[in-house]
Parts: structure tokens; C-alpha cells; sequence
């Protein structure tokens, strides 16, 4: 038994999370962290999530894996492990009696969870880590959560007034991981000068995910070579995560401008800390390179039946993650059709001189610090804090129910 779950062996609430992918994972493991140093070891946890989680002393009844979609054409292949995963969620959920539930992002999943458990255990409250998107697609899901969510824990600034907006739950917002990785992200003097020193260094950005690699991968090297004729000689720098790090050389092995692809995690940020500018496929990636200081184009395509559900699904202006939390479409965005080498690189190449389009971006990306509250509390310790106090709210309600009523004559 590890340390951690030693620790939990004790008194004091108990908290059962429940993650459906890595990144819920590594944000669930941060929050029992926290939680445990904010009670000083007094509290207990079990549930589903995946490495992380299990590295806390929470070890979960089955794999992550299990959960992964990539795509609505996977959906019936996996629909009915799926859903029996979901009830062996519940059944556990249940049988713990926890104190508290803490469901982490992939709401396809954890909602599903949370609706059963609420239905079956009403006196559990439930915490949601991680808004869904409900302010560009689904709206009506926000109004629905009210049934089974408690209170929403938001990574974004801008979520919590969407939530009120669409009368949803109550919602506070904790922040993003991001904010913690200032450091990591935003280069030193020396590093700084890199950045302006020629041959420019360029990051491309394909994909974390197969699918995305062969989707993007072409264009994106036909764009860079465009932006190399017409700027000049380029340093061209790809991360891949290891897995697909075969995958990624083979997709760029043909491009006509030579990519260096980094896998280890130091080079990536190294190359963050360096660029540029960067071409990049649409998600995390256009924040974490926002942060960073680095002006970027962004881009994305998807099959064509999953383009036409999002078509009549989203209601945002931007699919961009950077243009959402500072309010602008300040990262210019290239979609479906329009993702075309020519679009791509008439947009780059300006973002590598010292032009208004790089200026432009330069300042709206330093708003981002007081956006997201860079440099105060720790993601996980805010969230914490927030499930404490979901924790207290129901010790004092059940004191309340449970004092004797007043004196008659």
C-alpha cells in the first residue's frame, strides 16, 4: 500500500473522484494532493481515474482506456462497454457511501454517472471539476445540471457568467493548469533573444491524437514551405508525445522544409520558450502558446459528418481556445475549407517579422495574466478550498436537521 493511501486510512470525510481521461486525471490527482495538505491528512479517497490518481493512492476498478472515444464514428463500436462502465461507476459511487462526489471532465461520461447516483443517493453532493462546453454547444445541458450538480469548478474566467447566463448551476472558478506552468512557458533573457535571432524558429503543432496527424500534417508542411519561400530560411520545430512519435516522422518525412521533432517534455518547452511563432491544430495548444507569448495561426479539419453536427451545434464566434478567454479573435483561425496552404501561410509569415499582425497578438495575449489570474493560488488549492466548503455547507445542514426543534409548553 502506498504511502498516500496510508494516509487515507484515517478519519475525516470521505471523497470519491471519478476521471474519464488523462487530463481529468492529472487535475484529479492535484486535487486530492491539495486536499490532503489542506486538511492536514484528514480525509479519505476512493475512485476511477487513471496513473495519476493511482500515484495518490486511489486505485480505480478499471482503465482509462476503457472510456476513449476519438470521433463520433467510434461511438457504437464502444457504446456498450461504455455504458457498462458507466453503471459499474454508479454501483461504486454507491456502495462507498462517500461523503462527497467529484466528477472530472468528460461529461459524456461522468454526467451520466452523477444523474444515477443522484437518482439512487440524493443526500451525496456532487462537485463537477470542469464546466462543459455548454456555452458553444448544448446550452440546454446547463439548465439540466441543476438536477444533479451541486456546484461546477471552471478552468476558464469567462465560464462561470456563462453558466448564470444559461441558469445553470452555481460555478466558481478555480483556474487552469496552464497557470501553474507560467515558468516552464515564457522564456529568460538569453532564451528571449533566441526568439528574435535568426533563422527564426518555428513551431508546428499537428495534433496529439492519429487522426489529427493525418489530417493536418499536409497542409501544415505545403503552409511552412510557403512561409519559407517567401520569408526566408526557418527553424522548424514538431512535438509529438512518444507514442506517436513514429507517426509524426512519417507524416513529415515528405515535407519540403526538414522538421525536427522533439518528444521529451524539457524540449518541448525549450521550443516554446524560443519560437517565433507557431502553426497550430485548434484546443489546449492555442492557450498553452499564448501564455507562452508566442503569436500563432490556427487551424483544424474534421471528417465531414462530424462537421456538419458541430456546424448545427456551436454558438461561439471562435473554436479557438485563446480567442474565447480573451474575448477577441485575436489568433486568426483557418476551419475545413478555408484550412488551405495559401490561407495558412499569407497568415504565418507576417506573425514572423516585427508587423502590426505580430503586435496585434503580443498585446492581447498580456492581458492573459490578469484574465486568468496567473500568479495567485494554485489551481488545485482553490479547488480544494471550494470542495471544503461543499463539505462544510453539508456538515451544517445535517447539524441543523438533526437539532432538536424548539420548546413547547
Amino acid at each position: 500500500m502506498t504511502e498516500a493511501a496510508t494516509r487515507d486510512r484515517g478519519s475525516g470525510p470521505h471523497i470519491f473522484l471519478v476521471a474519464g481521461e488523462e487530463s481529468g486525471d492529472r487535475l484529479g490527482a492535484a486535487l486530492i494532493a491539495a486536499l490532503r495538505r489542506a486538511t492536514g491528512g484528514a480525509v479519505r479517497f476512493s475512485g476511477i481515474g487513471g496513473d495519476h490518481m493511482a500515484g495518490e493512492g486511489v486505485a480505480s476498478p478499471f482503465p482509462l482506456g476503457d472510456l476513449a472515444i476519438v470521433g463520433f464514428a467510434a461511438i457504437p463500436a464502444r457504446l456498450p462497454k461504455i455504458l457498462a462502465r458507466i453503471r459499474e461507476a454508479a454501483d461504486a459511487v454507491i456502495a462507498a457511501k462517500p461523503d462527497l462526489l467529484v466528477i472530472i471532465d468528460s461529461p459524456d461520461f461522468t454526467h451520466r454517472v452523477a444523474r444515477r447516483v443522484r437518482a439512487r443517493a440524493p443526500g451525496i453532493p456532487i462537485v463537477d471539476y470542469v464546466c462543459p462546453s455548454v456555452w458553444a454547444w448544448r446550452p440546454g445541458r446547463a439548465r439540466a445540471m441543476r438536477a444533479y450538480v451541486d456546484l461546477v469548478l471552471a478552468l476558464l474566467p469567462f465560464e462561470s457568467e456563462a453558466l448564470r447566463r444559461l441558469n445553470g448551476p452555481p460555478c466558481t472558478f478555480v483556474g487552469h493548469p496552464l497557470a501553474e506552468q507560467v515558468g516552464r512557458l515564457r522564456p529568460n533573457a538569453e532564451e528571449a533573444k533566441r526568439r528574435l535571432a535568426d533563422p527564426p524558429l518555428v513551431l508546428v503543432l499537428p495534433g496529439s491524437r492519429s487522426g489529427e496527424i493525418r489530417r493536418m500534417a499536409g497542409v501544415f508542411g505545403e503552409a511552412i514551405a510557403r512561409v519559407a519561400e517567401t520569408a526566408g530560411p526557418i527553424e522548424v520545430v514538431v512535438p509529438a508525445v512518444p507514442r506517436l512519435a513514429g507517426a509524426v516522422k512519417a507524416a513529415v518525412v515528405s515535407w519540403r522544409v526538414p522538421a525536427r521533432i522533439v518528444t521529451d517534455p524539457a524540449g518541448k518547452d525549450l521550443a516554446f520558450r524560443t519560437a517565433r511563432a507557431a502553426l497550430t491544430k485548434s484546443g489546449t495548444s492555442t492557450l498553452e502558446l499564448a501564455i507562452a507569448g508566442v503569436p500563432m495561426v490556427a487551424a483544424y479539419k474534421v471528417p465531414l459528418i462530424e462537421e456538419l453536427i458541430a456546424r448545427l451545434l456551436i454558438k461561439t464566434g471562435s473554436v479557438i481556445l485563446a480567442n474565447l478567454v480573451l474575448g477577441e479573435n485575436a489568433v486568426p483561425e483557418f476551419l475545413q475549407r478555408d484550412c488551405t496552404p495559401e490561407a495558412l501561410a499569407a497568415a504565418l509569415a507576417p506573425l514572423i517579422g516585427d508587423t502590426p499582425e505580430r503586435r496585434r497578438q503580443a498585446a492581447a495575449f498580456a492581458r492573459l495574466d490578469s484574465l486568468m489570474e496567473i500568479g495567485k493560488s494554485a489551481p488545485g488549492e482553490r479547488a480544494s478550498k471550494a470542495v471544503l466548503g461543499v463539505l462544510a455547507a453539508r456538515n451544517q445542514t445535517a447539524r441543523e436537521a438533526m437539532a432538536p426543534g424548539p420548546v413547547t409548553a
